[in-house]
C-alpha cells in the first residue's frame, strides 16, 4: 500500500502517547525525537496483528525468520552479502550497541572513541559499557566528514573501538566510500574494533548513496560489527527488536558469547514487525519522496523568513542539524525555542560540544507542521533581535 499522509496534529495529540506527544502540553509543537507522525505500513499491522490472534507472544531464542530476511533485504539493497546464520537479537540499537561493545572492550576502562556531534545515548552507551569515551569532533568544514587524522591519533593512543554512525545523526551524511575504506584500514591496522549503527540505512535519500561498513571491514581485514533495526524507517521503535551482524569471522565468533537473555528480552511481536517492514519498500520508497520534499520546504522557509538559521541538507534520514550560531539565540537555541517560540526541537547540546548553538529537527510529519515550526521559529529569532537592538 501506498505511503499515506500523516493524521492532524489533534488527532495526534488525542491517539498517541509516546515520548513526542506527552512530554510537552500541547501548545508546544514536537518536532524532536525520532518518531514519525504516519501510520504504520498496514501490512505490518496485518503481521503483528496475526501475531496477536495466534496468541503467539513467547519468547524468542532466536533471529529466527529476521535473519533471512535482514540477508535478503541487505543484498538488495546495499549488495551486502550477509549469512543469516550470524545474524544476531537485540531489544534494540542501543541494547545491542552496548552488548556488542561489552564482549570487546576491557571489563573497565575500555577507551571508545566518538565523533561528535553525534547521537545522544552513545556517550550513555559508552557509560554503560563502564568504558571511557574519546571524542574526535566531525570536520564541519569538509561537510561533516570523519576525521582520519584525529582517528588515527586516538587509535595510535590506545583506543580500543570506535562506534560509527553510518548514516551520521544528527547531520543525516553518507559517509563515502573512500572515507569508510580508510577507516576501515586504520581499524585493521590498530586493530581497533568497530561497532557500526546504521538504523537510518534504509533511508538514504534518492540520490545519495548509503554504503555499509561492514563489507569494507572484511576485505580491510578489520573486526566490526553492525548494528541496525527497521525502527527507524518503518516507525516501530516502541516494538523492540533490532540485529546485530558480524562483518568477519573473528567478529561472527565473538557474537556467540552474546548472553542468551538478550534474544529473550527481544520482542516478538517486533521480530515480526521487521519481518514485514523489510519487504514494505514502496511504501518506504513514498515515505522518502515525502522527506526529501520537506527538507525542500524546510529550507525554502527558513530562506524567507529566517535566513540567519541555516539547514545541514542531510544524505539520509528525516533528522535535519540546524544552524542556529548566526540567530542570536545563545548556546541552546532548542531552550529558547521552547520556552518562547512553543516548538520543541532536540537541544545540540546533547550531541557533544560541537553541537553547541545548534538544534536538531524531525521532519517525519505533514508539511504543514513544517511550515509551523518555521513560522515559531522566525517568530523566535526576530523577537531575539528586537529585544537585542534594544539593548543595544
Amino acid at each position: 500500500m501506498s505511503f499515506g499522509p500523516a493524521r492532524s496534529l489533534e488527532q495526534l495529540f488525542a491517539t498517541r502517547s509516546s515520548i513526542k506527544w506527552r512530554r510537552y502540553p500541547a501548545d508546544v509543537l514536537p518536532v524532536f525525537v525520532a518518531e514519525m507522525d504516519f501510520d504504520v505500513e498496514p501490512a505490518i499491522l496485518d503481521r503483528v496483528a496475526e501475531t496477536l490472534r495466534h496468541s503467539d507472544t513467547g519468547y524468542l531464542d532466536s533471529a529466527g525468520p529476521l535473519a533471512p530476511a535482514f540477508a535478503s533485504f541487505a543484498a538488495r539493497e546495499w549488495g551486502w552479502e550477509v549469512d543469516p546464520g550470524t545474524v544476531h537479537l537485540a531489544t534494540d540499537v542501543t541494547v545491542g550497541v552496548v552488548e556488542a561493545l561489552r564482549l570487546d572492550l576491557p571489563e573497565v576502562g575500555g577507551r571508545v572513541v566518538l565523533t561528535p556531534p553525534v547521537y545522544p545515548p552513545f556517550f550513555e552507551m559508552v557509560d554503560e559499557a563502564d568504558a571511557v569515551a574519546v571524542t574526535v569532533p566531525l570536520l564541519e568544514d569538509e561537510d561533516w566528514s570523519l576525521d582520519l587524522a584525529g582517528i588515527e591519533r586516538a587509535f595510535a593512543e590506545g583506543a580500543d573501538a570506535l562506534l560509527l554512525c553510518n548514516p551520521q545523526n544528527p547531520t543525516g551524511r553518507c559517509h563515502s566510500r573512500s572515507v569508510l575504506e580508510a577507516l576501515a584500514a586504520l581499524a585493521a591496522r590498530y586493530d581497533v574494533f568497530v561497532v557500526s549503527d546504521e538504523v537510518h540505512a534504509p533511508l538514504a535519500h534518492p540520490g545519495a548513496v548509503f554504503t555499509p561498513f561492514a563489507p569494507i571491514a572484511r576485505a580491510a581485514g578489520a573486526r566490526s560489527v553492525t548494528v541496525t533495526s527497521a525502527s527507524k524507517a518503518w516507525n516501530l521503535a516502541g516494538l523492540k527488536c533490532a540485529v546485530v551482524v558480524p562483518a568477519d569471522d573473528a567478529s561472527a565468533q565473538l557474537l556467540t558469547a552474546l548472553p542468551e537473555e538478550l534474544a529473550a528480552r527481544t520482542s516478538i511481536l517486533g521480530l515480526h514487525a521487521n519481518v514485514a517492514a523489510l519487504s514494505c519498500v514502496s511504501w518506504r520508497d513514498d515515505l522518502l519522496g515525502l522527506l526529501v520534499s520537506n527538507v525542500r520546504l524546510l529550507e525554502a522557509e527558513l530562506a524567507e523568513h529566517a535566513p540567519a538559521v541555516r539547514v545541514v541538507r542531510p544524505d539520509a534520514g528525516y533528522l535535519v542539524w540546524l544552524d542556529f550560531r548566526d540567530a542570536g539565540l545563545g548556546d541552546d537555541p532548542a531552550r529558547v525555542l521552547i520556552e518562547q517560540g512553543r516548538v520543541a526541537l532536540n537541544s545540540g547540546l546533547a550531541f557533544g560540544e560541537p553541537g553547541r548553538g545548534f538544534a536538531r529537527i524531525n521532519l517525519a510529519c505533514n508539511p504543514s507542521t513544517v511550515v509551523e515550526a518555521v513560522r515559531r521559529i522566525a517568530a523566535t529569532v526576530a523577537a531575539a533581535r528586537e529585544r537585542a537592538v534594544l539593548a543595544g
